[in-house]
């Protein structure tokens, strides 16, 4: 080949490693994450923050616990609803006998929840659940083991929410150790996220 086509020719070479190199960055990066509850402070966040340990992969994206939504009558199945039904974060389902971080709620008191949206999507709703008395906090959560009508549920209308979004509610007669399940429904695909939160009723 002469050699005035030889700089072309690295040129092409070099263009078609770095874009090789792109392609496999995008592959390897995980996909963007989505939200988590900070009030009261979920299971991922409390891993997240290293308060609770041996968490696996949650720890460093507390705002994936992505699932199928339609819960209670869909979504996932007992025994993976804090995890969203996601084998990677099934740690996040685990009772640990009843010794997960709580927060200290009080009963018949008004109450702020908050999501914090790393990604905002547009919204069908959140939705908060809490255990029944009675449960047992060392057993993983299943349907019959919280009330079938949330304690609160506000409409999103499809719109994108802010970074930061909190719903206030007045909490349930409750004593002990409860569990508090958040569920954010999106409207433009067929999922939901998941965040459990343990909490103590003084």
């Amino acid at each position: 080949m002469p050699a005035r086509f030889r700089p072309p020719r690295k040129r092409t070479l070099a263009f078609a490693a770095v874009a090789s190199a792109g392609l496999t960055v995008a592959i390897a990066t995980p996909a963007l994450s989505h939200g988590y509850t900070t009030s009261p402070v979920s299971r991922s966040l409390f891993c997240q923050r290293g308060t609770a340990k041996n968490c696996g992969e949650i720890q460093w994206e507390p705002m994936s616990v992505e699932g199928p939504k339609g819960f209670p009558q869909g979504g996932p199945r007992d025994g993976t609803i804090c995890a969203g039904g996601n084998g990677r974060f099934s740690q996040l389902d685990e009772p640990r006998a009843g010794q997960w971080p709580a927060t200290d709620l009080t009963s018949g008191q008004s109450f702020t929840f908050t999501w914090r949206h790393s990604v905002p999507h547009a919204t069908s709703s959140w939705r908060y659940y809490i255990t029944r008395d009675g449960w047992d906090p060392t057993q993983t959560l299943t349907r019959a083991a919280l009330d079938p009508q949330p304690i609160l549920e506000v409409k999103g209308n499809g719109k994108e929410p802010p970074s930061t979004v909190s719903h206030q509610a007045t909490l349930p007669a409750r004593h002990g150790r409860h569990l508090i399940l958040a569920v954010w429904d999106i409207a433009d695909t067929g999922n939901a996220f998941y965040q459990c939160s343990d909490v103590v009723f003084s």
